[in-house]
């Protein structure tokens, strides 16, 4: 059934009807995930998200699918081969959403990092993550490290390591996964609350649910269950009266954002605090974002604020590192805080905590993950669903396949691979110009949507009339038909801060635009007028949020 808000109620009516074999609670990427891998071994499956897809720490991360550098100081290798390999896989199966970027890690005396153990730490990283030659790491000298990045602090400074780390846009990751779920056979959807468990002979068979949106209440029933709410981990487990032995620690990740006419970094920069810890800061279409902080949260995970220590510890690790810039609060266009959902460890601080992922299953056959990073999902989803796979086994006399999503190009991934995607670019900026969009703007479409890009265009043409009686540029259109016809975009902030991401870094054309996309959701959603305020009250909220004057 087509990943679309338009066909929302006929997603409902199969979800009563089914009995699946495996459902997934959480539509993050770990959920997303589990899910596509489920379904692409034999197992009927469905997702239920209480908010928006990636609505939670899958779109408020610090948008890198890395390997962790610093976890070698900890000395957690095993992660950082793992996880290391995956940043490829992850890369190979979804070009238009993740790319290589060279990072910069400057040496100073007396800092985190010597220039011995820069070199010695990056060559063991280079080797625990399989890194390819041409990506492996280079030693700059002060002056070469100064070409690479000139806003650098030059006292001080010895050097820079030089590597590769990959960055993604995490919630559109999220949504391509979920898309190759549903393509597969998946039913996930959102604004889905699960309220309960249904239980048979003290052991779970299905959920109680309640539409968000309508106040429907109805039931699904599913032969396995996996609890994957990430900072939510807790409530579910609470339902099912099983939140004994291991919990969750919550911490609290910010990035500023700062355009580039402010701040104009070259290159992306891993660096040193005046703590001690380690940040990024990273040039992005046209801005430059700095994160993140790592602190203990237990206030509201719905919408975790922005204080104004973590504003001001983020403006003085800038100013510490780039002392020329001078960056002020008023500086800041955007912002975002994420919550990591990790597993509690008695006396660590928030940086200390392990990222490692641990799965466990309850007395009612509740089976639950946490913890974890978004560059491992997909090997966290392949021991979620060998689980699920030997549970359903015994239960049916059933063999599932092995894991298949290692070499599954997700939704827009099959582009002939990382290598060729410059060229299918090339190639299909041209269906763009003849569907009335220039070729700038079809080629920034084609490395967003990737092979979705037809459809895209074929949505924009045909309905582009729309486009001019609404007054909605061509290419925020573009993005917007799309989105609520393919990738179940409810609401306008759904639309600009998960879609697309224009909330955190293009926050200007959310205010001017807001307007005409929100009358044209209202007419295609059928919302009515209580619906209509209800949605522009929480995209303004969003806004104000994002630019700290909440």
């Amino acid at each position: 059934m087509k990943f679309s808000n338009i066909n929302r109620n006929e997603m409902i009516e199969s979800l009563k009807k089914i009995e699946f074999d495996v459902l997934v609670i959480g539509g993050g990427i770990t959920g997303a995930g589990v899910a596509l891998d489920a379904t692409t071994r034999g197992m009927s499956t469905a997702l239920v998200e209480m908010q928006d897809f990636a609505f939670g720490t899958s779109s408020r991360s610090t948008k890198l699918i890395h390997g962790g550098l610093r976890y070698l100081k900890q000395f957690e290798i095993q992660m950082v081969a793992e996880v290391g390999k995956e940043r490829e896989i992850v890369f190979e199966n979804g070009p238009h959403v993740t790319k290589p970027e060279w990072m910069l890690l400057p040496i100073y005396q007396g800092g985190t990092f010597g220039r011995f153990s820069t070199s010695i730490g990056l060559r063991v990283y280079d080797f625990l993550a399989g890194v390819k030659k041409t990506e492996r790491r280079l030693m700059l000298s002060k002056e070469q490290t100064l070409v690479k990045e000139p806003l650098l602090k030059k006292e001080g400074l010895i050097g820079g390591g030089y590597y590769v780390e990959y960055r993604t846009d995490d919630a559109r990751l999220t949504i391509e996964v979920l898309k190759k779920a549903n393509e597969n056979g998946a039913l996930p959807i959102n604004y889905t609350k699960v309220t309960g468990f249904i239980y048979q002979k003290n052991t779970i068979n299905g959920v109680k649910v309640k539409d968000e949106f309508t106040g429907t209440e109805y039931e699904i029933c599913a032969k396995k269950i996996v609890n994957a709410a990430g900072p939510w981990v807790e409530e579910v487990r609470q339902l099912d009266h099983s939140n004994n032995g291991k919990s969750l620690q919550l911490t609290k990740g910010v990035h500023l954002v700062i355009d580039q006419g402010r701040f104009p970094l070259k290159q992306s920069i891993y660096f040193d605090t005046p703590d001690n810890r380690m940040v990024f800061a990273i040039p992005r279409e046209g801005k430059t974002y700095v994160g993140t902080t790592d602190t203990f949260f237990n206030g509201d995970k719905l919408q975790p604020f922005i204080t104004k220590n973590d504003r001001n510890y983020l403006i003085n690790a800038i100013n510490y590192m780039f002392p020329e810039m001078n960056i002020q609060d008023e500086d800041i266009e955007s912002s975002w805080a994420g919550l990591r959902p990790l597993i509690f460890e008695e006396g660590k601080k928030a940086s200390d905590i392990s990222r490692k992922d641990e799965i466990w299953e309850s007395y009612s056959g509740l089976i639950t993950i946490a913890g974890g990073k978004l560059t491992g999902y997909r090997k966290m989803a392949e021991a979620v669903v060998n689980l699920l796979a030997a549970g359903l086994s015994k239960q049916e006399k059933n063999l599932y396949a092995a894991c298949k999503t290692k070499k599954l190009a997700v939704s827009g991934g099959k582009v002939g691979g990382s290598a060729n995607f410059p060229d299918f670019i090339s190639e299909k900026a041209s269906m763009g110009v003849e569907s009335g969009l220039n070729l700038i703007e079809s080629r920034q479409l084609v490395s967003i949507y990737g092979s979705n890009i037809e459809q895209v265009f074929h949505l924009f043409r045909t309905n582009r009339t729309e486009a001019i009686k609404y007054g909605i540029p061509d290419m925020l259109f573009a993005k917007l038909v799309y989105a609520l016809h393919c990738e179940m975009a409810a609401t306008p902030t759904d639309f600009f801060i998960r879609r697309t991401g224009d909330v955190l870094f293009d926050i200007h054309s959310v205010h001017s635009y807001k307007k005409p996309v929100i009358e044209f959701m209202a007419d295609k959603l059928e919302w009515n007028e209580t619906d209509k305020v209800k949605f522009t009250k929480e995209l303004e909220t969003a806004l104000k949020i994002a630019s700290g004057t909440v």
